[in-house]
């Protein structure tokens, strides 16, 4: 992979360029809610959102140490919209090219998922294939963590190495920046000048960084107690009638946040609006902790309880997608565990869906 040196006083012409092709979002910085941590780590607490550049003053512009609120998807599939229009025009597919800068490795793992449920199987999504096309992808490393943060439990480093078309890594001296696909080298040659050759030296503090916030994290991570990655599908069938889903139950408002801030959640449902000249299919997002996600036409429910689509969302996460792609369907990003009002915590629950499973043998 390429490796090429940026200073950091030429930031903003880079900026200027990739919005000349893209409509560029960057990471602003506001005021987070400060979680406090069970095991005295002194970490961040300040949020990241991202505007739109075009938007922004100069000052405003923040490099978010860690990964931002709002999670990627929400530029792949959208909360709600019309996914089929009969009987007038035909449905346009919006061809807006978008750039988003500061992006972590949680979100770039999460793609994963999203595009093995949008791109992959026997049904392609137009929609989501279009938006994925005419995304350019500006990653970065993490320089700190949150509390919630607990990606490296399951083996997503906290930097990038893959899915990105560049990666800036923020140095002492300026950016050390990783070209990642063609589509980054073709709009690079446009203007080649903006970059240089890399010193060596800055290889070895490329190195050091990383290797510096992953001890940390593993620090933190440790202090969790989380288990790991091998034994998650293990652990979630054998605590399928624990007594832990009928306990957070009573905690749950079913709100939905979890769902809508997760990274790798992707249900959704299809309403239809007409009228006698005009059909629309409306697409929006769902909720496995809505009480009638999992409702028949029939009126049968076999998610009927607030404890069994709490399961159901471990399931779908831990089993499901182990089995079908190898992977869970969790970054580790936490950001369910900021948005829930009930401050159900997925790292507790999976911590003690395992103790449970050691007692039991």
């Amino acid at each position: 992979m390429e490796r090429l040196f940026f200073p950091k006083e030429r930031l903003f012409d880079f900026f200027n360029f990739v919005n000349e092709e893209y409509c560029l979002y960057l990471p602003v910085r506001i005021e987070g809610r400060q979680i406090v941590c069970d095991y005295n780590f002194n970490l961040p607490s300040a949020d990241y959102i991202l505007k739109k550049y075009s938007l922004l003053k100069k000052e405003d512009f923040e490099f978010n140490p860690y990964r931002t609120i709002e999670p990627l998807k929400s530029f792949l599939n959208y909360p709600k919209e019309i996914v089929c229009e009969y009987f007038s025009k035909e449905l346009t597919i919006q061809d807006k090219k978008i750039a988003i800068f500061g992006v972590k490795n949680c979100d770039l793992f999460s793609l994963k998922i999203q595009d093995f449920v949008f791109l992959q199987g026997d049904y392609t999504d137009p929609l989501y294939k279009k938006r994925r096309e005419n995304l350019f992808i500006i990653s970065s490393d993490c320089l700190s963590f949150k509390e919630v943060c607990f990606c490296l439990a399951y083996d997503i480093n906290p930097y990038p190495e893959s899915g990105f078309d560049l990666n800036f890594s923020s140095l002492d001296e300026g950016f050390l920046v990783e070209v990642g696909s063609d589509k980054a080298k073709a709009l690079l040659e446009k203007k080649g000048f903006l970059f240089e050759k890399i010193p060596s030296r800055l290889n070895t503090e490329l190195l050091s960084k990383r290797e510096n916030i992953t001890t940390q994290l593993k620090e933190h991570i440790k202090s969790h107690a989380l288990p790991k990655k091998e034994v998650l599908k293990e652990i979630i069938n054998k605590g399928y009638n624990s007594k832990l889903w009928q306990e957070e139950m009573f905690n749950c408002v079913e709100c939905g946040g979890c769902n809508f801030i997760c990274d790798t959640c992707h249900c959704f449902l299809l309403s239809e609006s007409g009228s006698e000249t005009v059909f629309k299919k409306i697409r929006s997002w769902d909720s496995c902790q809505y009480a009638n996600f999992a409702k028949e036409a029939g009126g049968a429910n076999p998610l009927n309880t607030r404890a069994k689509r709490l399961r159901n969302r471990f399931l779908k996460k831990f089993d499901f997608f182990i089995d079908n792609l190898g992977l869970p369907a969790c970054c580790g990003c936490g950001r369910c565990i900021e948005t829930c009002p009930a401050k159900i915590d997925i790292r507790k629950i999976l911590k003690s869906l395992y103790e449970e499973s050691l007692s039991a043998n």
